[in-house]
C-alpha cells in the first residue's frame, strides 16, 4: 500500500546526482524532520542502477520528493522557499547553515549549494509591512533593500522613526 501524503502538494525538486545529499543537509537544518525513504534506479534506468532515484522527507512537517534527474533542468530565483523566523538567532542560524557553499542575495534571498533559493523573513517584517500606516511600511521597504541576511533590529529602527 502506498504512504498517503502528509499535505494535498508536495514540492518535487530536481537535482543532478545530489538528491539523496541534498536531503540529508535540509533534515540536517529545519527542526521536526526526517528522511522518509530512498528509492534507486534499477535495470531500467534512467539513471545508473542502484543509484538513488527520488529521496523522499520531511521539513519541518512539510513533505518534499528530490529526484535525481539528470543534468537537463536546473534551480532558477523563479521559486523560492519561505523560511518564517520568529527572532533574529532564528535569522542568523538559517542564514548560516543555508548559504554554506552557497550564495547571499539581496533582501533576505539565498542561493543554497545546491542552487536552490531560500528567503529568510523575520515574522516582523510581515508585520511592519501590512502596516495600514504607508509611510511606516515605506520606511520599512527603503531599509530592507539594501540588506542581504535581513536585520530585524534595523527594520525595526527604519519602522519607528518619527
Amino acid at each position: 500500500m502506498a504512504q498517503k501524503p502528509l499535505q494535498p502538494i508536495t514540492p518535487f525538486l530536481w537535482f543532478d546526482g545530489k538528491a539523496e545529499e541534498a536531503m540529508n543537509f535540509y533534515v540536517s537544518i529545519f527542526p521536526n524532520s526526517r528522511t522518509v525513504g530512498v528509492t534507486r534506479y534499477g535495470e531500467a534506468g534512467p539513471g545508473p542502477k542502484g543509484s538513488v532515484m527520488t529521496a523522499a522527507f520531511v521539513l519541518n512537517g512539510q513533505q518534499f520528493t528530490a529526484l535525481n534527474g539528470g543534468p537537463t533542468l536546473t534551480f532558477t530565483p523563479a521559486i523560492s522557499f519561505v523560511v518564517h523566523c520568529d527572532t533574529q538567532a532564528e535569522v542568523d542560524g538559517y542564514w548560516a547553515k543555508l548559504t554554506a557553499g552557497g550564495q547571499e542575495g539581496q533582501c533576505g534571498w539565498l542561493t543554497d549549494r545546491f542552487g536552490v533559493s531560500w528567503q529568510v523573513v523575520p515574522n516582523a517584517l510581515v508585520r511592519m509591512l501590512q502596516d495600514p500606516d504607508r509611510e511606516r511600511s515605506k520606511r520599512v521597504v527603503a531599509a530592507l533593500m539594501p540588506m542581504k541576511k535581513l536585520d530585524v533590529a534595523a527594520l525595526e529602527r527604519a519602522y519607528d522613526q518619527p
